[in-house]
């Protein structure tokens, strides 16, 4: 049996103390194999942004434990979690956070730098990762020359550019139009076609029609875990 990519383990996330105290997460309990396409899904408060923030090393557990690709993420500093994050997580915002006056190239490239990957390869897989996302022609162009759907794809080819274990899309099509939702939608179906790990937060059932599976948080707790 090969590692899952994602486990949790009675993970519960606490906010504040006292009668301020706010349960975030619950004895939470998720496995994620590798090649899944997850969708989890919750009202505002549900608690879906905390487990996000965990599963993206972003946030620790107050109690439990969660395995990334094998790794007990517990117990390891904000360093050894900042490389975690680099290596093992391709992450995709709703505000695309792209560099503004930097080329879709050298956007796709800066995760690699920050890896320590010499510009030649940094450059090869850059541009391996925007043609995957069918913008190999946009290559030179800077953020404020590409439509918002392009864009989203340029922060999709940087999430792949590592070659991660898993990518974390959080409510990646939330300032997109249709169109370009659906160019999005399409490339995170193509991605997962071919074996990628994928978990994204969104509250469009739109969206979440496209995952393998979907996951609904109430209160700090999966209430719903379904093959779709």
């Amino acid at each position: 049996m090969s590692t899952p990519v994602i486990e949790v383990r009675d993970v519960t996330k606490v906010y504040g103390q006292g009668e301020t105290v706010v349960n975030a997460l619950r004895e939470t309990n998720l496995t994620v194999e590798q090649g899944d396409y997850v969708a989890i899904m919750g009202q505002s408060g549900s608690g879906k942004s905390t487990l996000m923030n965990i599963l993206g090393c972003l946030d620790v557990p107050t109690d439990g434990r969660y395995f990334l690709d094998g790794t007990d993420v517990s117990g390891l500093s904000e360093r050894q979690l900042s490389i975690l994050r680099n290596r093992k997580i391709g992450f995709i915002f709703q505000s695309f956070n792209l560099i503004p006056r930097m080329t879709a190239l050298a956007n796709v490239e800066l995760p690699l730098a920050y890896g320590g990957v010499k510009a030649a390869e940094r450059r090869r897989r850059a541009r391996a990762a925007l043609d995957l996302v069918g913008l190999s022609e946009r290559t030179g162009h800077e953020p404020n020359e590409l439509s918002g759907g392009q864009q989203q794809r340029v922060a999709v080819a940087r999430a792949l550019a590592t070659a991660p274990s898993l990518l974390l899309a959080d409510e990646p099509t939330g300032n997109l139009d249709s169109k370009s939702t659906l160019d999005v939608l399409d490339v995170l179906d193509q991605l997962s076609a071919s074996g990628r790990t994928i978990v994204l937060i969104t509250h469009e059932d739109e969206v979440a029609k496209r995952s393998k599976r979907v996951i609904r948080l109430v209160d700090g707790e999966i209430v719903e875990d379904r093959r779709q």
